[in-house]
């Protein structure tokens, strides 16, 4: 394999050559060494592109023949180039935790990634997400490979018209300007994925994106052998019809496994970010049963073990779910080529398999195909137990296997140079690449003059960016044909500075504040503890009613009383987003609880000194505590009950009038408000390191990647055979769980506790393949009550029976207790895969 630039790029004088290796390594994105180089070749198409790539296209020759007589310069730029690969060859946490590395290689596929904008193959926070991810896998030198498709268009842009509604462009995003190469074969052909697609087959372009120590693969449909209709399938992130979308997670999840195949990537754990890309588990079975000759089940129980799921989905709806017909349409033949023909496909997407009506549901299949399922949050892990329940009927809604990993941000990558000067000082250059021990003890060490000092300078900042912001707005504005577009001086650098961003969709309540827009109105206009408003976010082309609120902030913006203290910023992308939490003293965060699978917003502003406000949800349900912000709601769901809205309205309000605003405009004699710094010291310390992606990925390592990779070599050994047998113990179960039963049951209760014994009858199944147990439910925050009972002896005259007996404290009454019947197998994760159970009534 080889990389090759794709441009127009005339040849560098000498001694600049290495601004190539450079601009096409993403980790510029939050390492920022050579920004200022970058500023100088052109400062005005660096502040609105940050894409180096573009830079080194677009600049003037003589300016770099210029910047090439510096010697100063050229030798600035060689001990960048040299500290670049430096880093890259070093050692980071992952070689220096895992003397022996349980595994070589990590497959991460989503469908978006956001890694910065000279990239815009994202739309919000699960790109977003992705993109950290990758950061932080770079920073920690795990062996990560991303997969993902390189969108002709990507999201959309936004722009706002004379009355305030949405408007969307699609600009092209052209390979030659985006800091990508192309992937090159052994011959040096351009290393091309094939498909097949209903009578034709799809041939899918490479490329690649460096990030610092790890790579992110690209697939893209635009060639020319490709059908008109087809080179469209990479046009648009989040866009099209089912059809369209259906044909993207064919490409994302078997193109993208057929990709790593190409490359000799032999990746042991297969990280699906999200159900868009669960046709990877089918792929990777199929390359299984190709090596071994073994049937699709063996080799989807093989392969099972190493792959993790993440939802990041809070309501069913959200998952992807297509018509049966459809998915047969594309997939039929490769459902024959699995030999499981298309019923057998379509049943691993349905909660019901045998049910010919039940839509194709992804998240369904990346489930039946993974070895581990994760949550975004710890209250997401629970909404996730009730999602999926469907899927293990019988089971208690809380034995549903879904555990949680809360999500973290890449520090390195959101914090401001003002965060960093100040971070620096307390924790020194790496206290991102490690462990994070004893970096909250440092923060706590800053001073007040030195966090209020920062803080007021990150304010200050922003306000600057927003208003050069509305200077673009504006002249984007009469572009557009819009005149009413004047803002004035707007935004106060010593004001109490409110950040609301997010993408405009009815379950994140963005207009919950407007619910009384006097009330808020005047809480903005005070003369004496002024209180002013950035808001950005865009809403769905499709959704209307996002587009709605987002025009009721537009009309209250331009009420005369606010119309200086509050703008709506529009086009927000990830360096609006950028500067907006390295700015801002408040997040304010109004999700309708429990649909904030996790939310990642607030945490951007923990490393830069701002705290946050926010509904009892996702992330901030598990970091809420009084000394690092406010929490609003009471921890409970309401729905969409409009009276509770109104409530919660109230007290947003009243949180802001009687809580925040005091605790900035009380001051010392130093004019430093202490409570409020207070509170800036203890959630910098407290909760940065805790929603780092830092912990995140360090997290994944050890609970999933780690064990995964263990267990899919385990069951791969000698073509597949614990796997086979693995399967075969499953297909027992299945077979004859039907004649399993319970005879009578007895109890005795003596001062010692509860002694229970009853016979069971298994039928034709092994009695070591099942665990008969006591259950309890919980009692408060415990783990449910799984106690194993002792087989004694075999009952006289019964085939395959035994007595089985346990005995437990009498502490609770003997009714909590239930026996039960469940699988068990030393290799195998039950009920995930092996999900029969049997209850005694």
């Amino acid at each position: 394999m080889t990389l090759s630039p794709n441009s127009f790029l005339a040849p560098l004088p000498e001694g600049l050559e290495d601004l190539i290796e450079l601009a096409l390594d993403l980790k510029w994105s939050w390492s920022h060494g050579t920004d200022a180089l970058w500023e100088r070749m052109d400062p005005e198409l660096w502040a609105q592109t940050r894409n180096p790539w573009l830079l080194l296209q677009s600049v003037d020759e003589s300016k770099l023949r210029a910047l090439a007589a510096e010697g100063a310069l050229r030798a600035a730029l060689r001990a960048q180039v040299e500290a670049s690969r430096a880093a890259r060859e070093a050692p980071g946490w992952f070689r220096q935790a895992y003397r022996e590395p349980p595994l070589t290689a990590i497959a991460y596929l989503s469908m978006e990634f956001g890694l910065g904008e000279a990239l815009p193959i994202y739309s919000g926070g699960l790109g977003i997400l992705a993109g950290d991810y990758l950061k932080a896998a770079s920073d920690l030198g795990l062996p990560v490979a991303g997969v993902g498709l390189l969108y002709q268009q990507g999201y959309f842009r936004q722009a706002l018209d004379a009355q305030g509604a949405q408007m969307e462009f699609f600009p092209y995003n052209d390979p030659s300007q985006l800091p990508v190469m192309r992937v090159r074969g052994p011959g040096g052909e351009w290393l091309r994925v094939e498909i097949e697609l209903p009578g034709r087959t799809l041939l899918l372009r490479t490329w690649v994106a460096q990030v610092g120590r790890v790579r992110l693969y690209l697939l893209d449909s635009n060639d020319p052998l490709n059908l008109p209709s087809d080179r469209g399938i990479t046009s648009e992130l989040y866009g099209g019809n089912l059809e369209l979308r259906l044909q993207q997670e064919v490409v994302l999840g078997i193109g993208g496994w057929r990709l790593l195949a190409a490359l000799g990537i032999r990746a042991e754990v297969c990280h699906l970010n999200e159900g868009h890309a669960a046709f990877a588990v089918l792929e990777r079975a199929r390359s299984f049963m190709a090596e071994s000759r073994q049937p699709f089940p063996v080799a989807l129980t093989v392969t099972r073990a190493g792959n993790l799921f993440t939802t990041h989905t809070p309501v069913a709806a959200g998952f992807d779910r297509f018509p049966p017909g459809l998915v047969a349409q594309y997939l039929e033949p490769y459902a024959d080529a699995l030999g499981i023909g298309i019923g057998g496909l379509l049943g691993l997407g349905r909660a019901r398999p045998e049910d010919p009506q039940e839509p194709f549901n992804m998240a369904y299949l990346a489930i039946r195909g993974s070895g581990g399922v994760n949550g975004v949050s710890r209250l997401h892990g629970a909404v996730s137990h009730r999602l999926f329940q469907p899927l293990f009927p019988r089971w208690p809604e809380l034995e549903v296997p879904v555990g949680h990993i809360t999500n973290g941000v890449h520090v390195p990558a959101w914090d401001s140079a003002e965060a960093d000067e100040v971070w620096t000082r307390a924790c020194g250059k790496g206290r991102w690449l490690g462990t994070l021990d004893a970096v909250d003890q440092n923060v706590r060490q800053l001073t007040d003059e030195e966090l209020w000092t920062f803080r007021c300078r990150s304010r200050h900042k922003l306000v600057q960016d927003a208003r050069e912001h509305l200077a673009r707005q504006r002249a984007w504005a009469f572009a557009l044909g819009n005149s009413d577009s004047d803002t004035g001086q707007v935004l106060d650098p010593n004001a109490l500075t409110l950040g609301f961003a997010r993408r405009f969709a009815a379950y994140k309540r963005p207009n919950l504040l407007l619910h009384d827009p006097d009330r808020l109105g005047r809480i903005l206009a005070a003369a004496d503890r002024p209180v002013q408003m950035i808001l950005a976010g865009k809403a769905h082309p499709r959704d209307e009613q996002g587009k709605a609120m987002i025009q009721e902030w537009v009309r209250f913006l331009r009420r005369p009383d606010v119309h200086s203290r509050a703008v709506f910023l529009i086009d927000y992308d990830i360096l609006l987003a950028e500067q907006l939490v390295q700015g801002v003293d408040l997040w304010v965060n109004t999700p309708r609880r429990p649909w904030e699978a996790c939310g990642t917003s607030g945490m951007k502003v923990l490393v830069n000194g701002g705290l946050n406000l926010s509904e009892l949800d996702g992330w901030w349900a598990e970091a809420y505590a009084p000394e690092v912000g406010w929490a609003l709601g009471d921890g409970g769901e309401h729905g969409d009950d409009p009276a509770w809205d109104a409530a919660e309205a109230a007290h947003l309000y009243g949180l802001l009038e009687h809580e925040v605003v005091p605790a900035f405009y009380v001051r010392d004699e130093r004019g430093i408000p202490a409570g409020w710094v207070a509170r800036m010291r203890e959630s910098m310390a407290r909760l940065t390191p805790t929603f780092s992606s830092n912990r995140m990925v360090r997290e994944y390592t050890e609970r999933y990647y780690a064990p995964g990779a263990a267990a899919y070599r385990r069951r791969a050994a000698e073509k597949g055979e614990l796997g086979a047998r693995v399967e075969a113990w499953r297909r027992s179960l299945e077979r004859g769980w039907g004649g399993v039963h319970f005879g009578a049951l007895q109890v005795e209760t003596a001062a010692e506790g509860h002694r229970f014994r009853i016979p069971v009858y298994l039928a034709e199944i092994d009695p070591d393949a099942v665990e008969v147990e006591l259950f309890a439910d919980p009692q408060g925050d415990e783990v449910p009550v799984r106690q194993p009972m002792a087989r004694s002896e075999k009952l006289t005259g019964a085939v395959n029976g035994y007595l089985y007996e346990a005995q437990v404290s009498a502490v609770r009454p003997l009714t909590d207790y239930t026996p039960r019947v469940v699988p068990r197998h030393p290799e195998a994760s039950v009920p995930l895969e092996a999900g029969p159970i049997l209850w005694w009534s």
